[in-house]
């Protein structure tokens, strides 16, 4: 397919203070797009906006929260008369065994990864509609495979990819074309986070190459913004991402083999596990959550 130019283009990113979002706004900002930066760290947005080449302009909010996306939305449209492309990025993680489990944490996964883009998507198909645009869905390699400990995320991105391609056939004939990125185990906070806790780190050693590695974060970008210039369906953070498609059906009774043996390895360290959110971004998600919490009561 060829590519867009970029140039003249207004982004939208969620999740922009750290990680995937921040970089990616840095590169399509260096292309010649307007980026709209969304998150809930705003001293981190502002300092990500400062740092971009052209227009630009950051918003704080929780993209499960329906009537703060819907402003961000009109706001963005209004700051910069149009809006070309969406990449719903916005992330959290967390890990440990299910049975013990934080069931908040294990819910806040669900709804950020999964409810988030609903509703980011829900907010932004309208003046996506008007532009003929292009909304990016950030999936993961653990949509493709299940893992075990990582129950709450794999659903997550399981049902952002389903729900991209039902979504895809739904918009396609408004002009709108629907991607999903699909990446590995890259080099951001969530993944230093989770290689925190020794078992985590060991578990996921132990995986078969080359889904054992930690990849560096810009080519892992740098292809999300070519995906992003072809408005592709599907976008691969790395080379091999794409193989496992093909061999997706055979990986569940695999992993679940294999998971067996592996987690009897390390089932005397398991206990005491942490099981809340992982990395820079799960701690601002559960401040923000706290500091809400706290008004609502004061309030009340």
């Amino acid at each position: 397919m060829s590519r867009v130019s970029l140039e003249g283009q207004v982004a939208v990113v969620t999740g922009a203070a750290r990680g995937v979002g921040e970089l990616l706004a840095r590169k399509l900002s260096a292309r010649g797009a307007k980026v709209a930066l969304v998150g809930l760290e705003p001293d981190a947005l502002k300092e990500v906006a400062g740092r971009l080449h052209g227009e630009s302009g950051h918003w704080h909010a929780d993209v499960t929260d329906h009537e703060a996306m819907a402003r961000v939305a009109q706001e963005a449209k209004e700051r910069f008369g149009k809006v070309d492309v969406v990449v719903a990025n916005a992330g959290v993680a967390s890990g440990g065994p299910f049975v013990d489990s934080d069931p908040q944490a294990w819910r806040r996964v669900i709804e950020v990864n999964l409810i988030g883009s609903a509703v980011t998507a829900r907010a932004f198909l309208p003046v996506l509609m008007e532009s003929r645009g292009y909304l990016l869905q950030i999936a993961s390699l653990a949509a493709i495979t299940p893992a075990p400990m990582m129950t709450a995320y794999c659903a997550s991105k399981s049902g952002v990819e389903a729900y991209a391609h039902s979504l895809r056939a739904e918009v396609g004939h408004r002009g709108v074309r629907v991607g999903v990125g699909y990446l590995s185990w890259t080099d951001t906070d969530m993944v230093r986070g989770a290689d925190q806790d020794d078992v985590m780190r060991e578990l996921r050693q132990r995986l078969p190459w080359p889904s054992n590695k930690t990849y560096p974060l810009g080519p892992a970008v740098d292809r999300i913004v070519a995906g992003i210039e072809r408005r592709s369906s599907h976008v691969y953070g790395q080379w091999w991402l794409r193989g496992m498609q093909g061999v997706r059906g055979y990986l569940p009774g695999l992993i679940g083999t294999v998971g067996q043996r592996e987690m009897r390895r390390f089932a005397d360290r398991l206990e005491g596990m942490r099981t809340g959110l992982v990395g820079a971004g799960g701690a601002a998600d559960e401040r923000e959550r706290t500091s809400t919490t706290g008004a609502a009561t004061e309030r009340e």
